[in-house]
């Protein structure tokens, strides 16, 4: 009996495990929706802004980032983890990417300069020798998207006008079809290809936009814009990435859970049997006894 209280206890603590889960499940679930529906949604933001770029590209505007000189050898790389765990290898790939593409894009990245978002690819990437120059933690939900942006950006222009660093990188997790893959987007300097083709771009309509700011002006407007749009995506992208390692991660979780919970069952109405079993048997032995 001792031992059958035992299997009792430990086959409720298997189903609240189960439910917990399963709670867990749903919630990377609609996380996954809510930035895919983020993502979905900068389409058309991020169309305007190029129809905008093209517009003052037009009138032979010159960025000055697409050939901004390298001064300095230095690498600036923006690393999106996660703050959370249980997220299966979600970390440890975005961290392993980036060291080998560092590793890739210079022979000499000693002078490189990280940012993290998210606590956790923070100690490896020290573990690795990078200089991780701060960090911060990721927004509970998107709406929290928007401040962590301008907080980068800032970060960004720092680095640039402060440190001469004048290529920026960024790592993320990239999300599509319900999986994801490691990925690296340079956002500095511009893609001058990029650049030639909005240059030379028909324009969709036959009525061609004017404008009265002055063009210098609307055109760094508009890169902020761009940048922006550039920052946030990668954080959806991420951020769904994370809960899709998560819902993986639970999946394989449910199923050991649910594989416990049939031992468990088996072990309870095995050890219960043979318990009646013994009890008949001295009944029957007792019955014998009086008959005697």
């Amino acid at each position: 009996m001792p031992r059958l209280e035992g299997l009792r206890k430990k086959i409720t603590s298997t189903e609240q495990l189960h439910s917990v889960v399963k709670t867990m499940k749903a919630m990377a679930a609609v996380n996954i929706r809510q930035y895919e529906t983020a993502v979905a949604s900068l389409q058309d933001y991020y169309r305007t802004i190029e129809l905008g770029l093209q517009t003052v590209l037009h009138r032979g505007i010159q960025s000055g980032l697409e050939s901004e000189p390298m001064q300095s050898s230095r690498l600036g790389g923006v690393v999106l983890g996660s703050d959370q765990g249980m997220c299966g290898q979600f970390n440890e790939q975005i961290v392993t990417h980036t060291l080998r593409e560092l590793k890739n894009r210079r022979e000499n990245e000693r002078g490189s300069v990280l940012f993290a978002i998210g606590h956790r690819v923070v100690s490896p990437l020290k573990a690795a020798r990078k200089t991780v120059e701060g960090d911060l933690a990721l927004p509970s939900s998107i709406h929290g998207v928007t401040g962590r942006v301008q907080q980068l950006i800032d970060v960004i222009e720092k680095w640039r006008l402060q440190k001469g660093i004048h290529e920026v990188v960024l790592f993320y997790n990239q999300y599509s079809d319900s999986a994801y893959h490691p990925t690296s987007q340079r956002l500095l300097p511009l893609d001058t290809a990029w650049i030639d083709r909005l240059k030379n771009r028909q324009w969709p309509t036959r009525c061609i936009p004017v404008f009265s700011m002055e063009p210098g002006k609307l055109f760094s407007h508009l890169l902020r814009q761009y940048f922006f749009v550039s920052l946030y995506r990668a954080f959806a992208e991420s951020m769904a990435s994370e809960n899709a390692s998560r819902l993986r991660a639970m999946q394989a979780a449910e199923k050991s859970i649910q594989d416990r919970r049939d031992e468990l069952d088996m072990q309870f109405h095995r050890l219960r049997q043979s318990a009646i079993t013994e009890q008949l048997l001295d009944v029957v032995i007792g019955y014998e006894a009086l008959q005697k």
